[in-house]
């Protein structure tokens, strides 16, 4: 059975607490730790879920208080911030359009 949600903030409760277990906080023992990688990947999984650009993804994040606290971010990032975490992201195998691990030997997402 199949459970979607039209909730914005259940979507993002859900993204980031299955990001934060598969994903490690930060990319690199020097990132600048402002934001986690599940944190991004939640606020990428927003951009599709409302299907927005960069900047109206950060608009909404700043308009939208409770969306913040579901996410745990106090502020809200630059939109290059999103772009250059969803190519980070991307190159990794990640996306926030995937479903589930794909069954194969390189451990890729299917999408």
């Amino acid at each position: 059975m199949s459970r979607t949600t039209k909730s914005a903030t259940e979507f993002a409760k859900a993204t980031l607490e299955t990001a934060q277990r598969v994903l490690p906080d930060y990319s690199s023992p020097f990132s600048p730790r402002k934001f986690t990688q599940p944190q991004l990947l939640a606020m990428l999984a927003l951009r599709q879920f409302f299907k927005l650009d960069y900047r109206g993804t950060v608009e909404r994040l700043a308009e939208w208080k409770e969306l913040r606290e579901v996410l745990g971010i106090k502020r809200v990032p630059e939109f290059t911030t999103l772009i250059h975490a969803e190519k980070r992201l991307l190159k990794k195998g990640w996306s926030p359009n995937c479903s589930a691990p794909a069954s194969s030997a390189h451990g890729k997402w299917a999408c």
